[in-house]
């Protein structure tokens, strides 16, 4: 499937910043699954960016201003192809070992309550296992946007029964880590089947299973990423996975405005997340 993306954040202050650096992690990559067409980033100084690789192998762009701003909008855009793997990505080439994804993180730090369920998994068949474990957390954990804070961690979510896709993956990636599984966290992007609520970008968690490699699970929709899923970043957590991290100087008060349009590229109706 061909996939068109355009990914627009928008930041506004209650006053002029005297600077600002930010860290975009705007390209996603050619991996199984995905080939990039084309893609373009628009943003103050993108011209004039630093451009380099971070440890889990995202492409970041580091931009900053050179004049006072009380305004920011930062735009991706492009064409991916993509392959419907059934979410196994396999054995890939990586600037990160495996094993650096088995560090806990305090988003993904398990308590006995996560630990619980990651007994589901067994010490049989792990990819039944794991489809058993992302539907114990969808079950116990409800989808609600707005019902958590940016950094609630995974033990936090489990409490309080509801959250969105970003703490469906820290539970379920500290589960994995908790039985000693390699886990990441996968910031991207969903074509919708129909309009209905969601984030402004989607979020999903992948694991190691030895002798197969890195195999997905999307715990909000309850599958495996398709053709519908393009991966944009890696990380440890929603953290360091950010698509767009930084700093400023002025400027007290910030407000953030996030729309992401996800249509076929064959023209038929765009659907918005």
């Amino acid at each position: 499937m061909r996939l068109t993306v355009r990914h627009t954040t928008r930041y506004r202050y209650d006053s002029p910043l005297a600077n600002a650096m930010q860290q975009l992690r705007l390209t996603p990559p050619d991996c199984a699954g995905q080939t990039v067409v084309d893609w373009r980033i628009e943003a103050p100084g993108i011209e004039r960016a630093t451009t380099y690789t971070d440890a889990f192998g995202n492409l970041v762009h580091m931009v900053s201003s050179r004049e006072t701003i009380e305004a920011v909008e930062i735009t991706a855009r492009g064409t991916v192809e993509t392959q419907d793997l059934a979410g196994v990505l396999g054995m890939e080439p990586a600037d990160a070992p495996v094993r650096i994804y088995g560090r806990v993180t305090p988003l993904t730090e398990a308590n006995q309550a996560i630990r619980r369920l990651a007994g589901l998994v067994g010490d049989g068949d792990r990819i039944a296992g794991f489809h058993a474990l992302m539907h114990a957390v969808r079950d116990k954990v409800g989808y609600r946007v707005g019902v958590t804070e940016t950094h609630a961690t995974a033990a936090q979510t489990l409490a309080a029964g509801e959250g969105v896709c970003q703490d469906h993956a820290h539970i379920f990636i500290a589960a994995a880590r908790a039985l000693g599984v390699p886990a990441r966290y996968v910031s991207g992007y969903l074509l919708l089947e129909d309009e209905q609520e969601s984030e402004a970008h989607h979020a999903w968690a992948e694991v190691f299973i030895d002798g197969l490699g890195w195999v997905g699970f999307d715990v909000s929709n309850a599958i495996c990423p398709t053709d519908r899923y393009i991966r944009l970043t890696v990380g440890l957590d929603s953290r360091s996975a950010a698509p767009i991290r930084g700093i400023r100087f002025g400027g007290t008060e910030e407000n953030l405005n996030v729309e992401v349009d996800v249509s076929r590229a064959a023209g038929q109706q765009q659907q918005q997340q």
